[in-house]
């Protein structure tokens, strides 16, 4: 019993709870302000029409053109006569001298050598060619490798042939007409040669042959042992 009395005098003696004042109600939120009507949009600009294009003027009509003169009628032929076509040359010894002089080019501010000297060396490795004029100063000159032939070929007769084809066409251009050929060597183009310089219009006074020949002079080389 006593214990209770305490525990009333204790609860007595505690000052009373406060009482938690109501809370405020939450202020309602201003409503939201109605959005702004978007401006309608203008009307768009009516694009300008387009002016019509410029008619293009008729064209002229084309100049008529004159007619064609008639031709000139050619001159009858005779019976078994050929008719000569036209840009040809008639084939006559004259004809045929102007096509040749036509062909060959003069050396323009050079000497001009009429008569003069071909040395043609033969050797089993190459041919050479040099025309000269008769003090012995060299016009032109022409050899195998010079004509673009390699190896084996340079010693052959074909290749001789187009050695003195161009040295004479180059003689030719300084007006040589006349020559004497002095052959030298044991080689295969020695006749060949000859025949082209002879073919390219150049007349030949004399051939001779200057291949020197010893007379028990220097030791020949050893046999070849095959």
């Amino acid at each position: 019993m006593a214990e209770e009395k305490e525990q009333e005098k204790q609860e007595a003696a505690k000052p009373p709870k406060a009482e938690k004042p109501p809370k405020a109600e939450k202020a309602e939120k201003p409503a939201k302000a109605e959005k702004a009507e978007k401006p309608a949009k203008a009307d768009k600009a009516e694009k300008p029409a387009k002016a019509d294009k410029a008619e293009k003027p008729a064209k002229a009509d084309k100049a008529e053109k004159p007619a064609k003169a008639d031709k000139v009628e050619a001159p009858a032929v005779a019976a078994g006569a050929v008719a000569p076509v036209e840009g040809v040359v008639a084939a006559t010894p004259e004809g045929e001298a102007a096509a040749k002089a036509a062909k060959i080019k003069k050396v323009k501010g050079g000497r001009m050598v009429p008569v003069g000297i071909i040395y043609v060396r033969a050797s089993f490795n190459n041919t050479i060619v040099t025309i000269t004029d008769m003090k012995g100063g060299t016009i032109a000159w022409s050899s195998a490798g010079r004509c673009q032939f390699k190896g084996s070929r340079r010693s052959t007769a074909y290749a001789a042939t187009v050695v003195a084809q161009e040295a004479s066409k180059q003689a030719v251009g300084f007006g040589l007409r006349e020559a004497e050929i002095r052959v030298q060597g044991p080689g295969a183009g020695r006749e060949s040669a000859i025949r082209a310089i002879q073919a390219a219009g150049i007349g030949i006074s004399a051939i001779v042959d200057i291949t020197p020949i010893p007379h028990n002079g220097c030791r020949p080389p050893k046999k070849r042992r095959v």
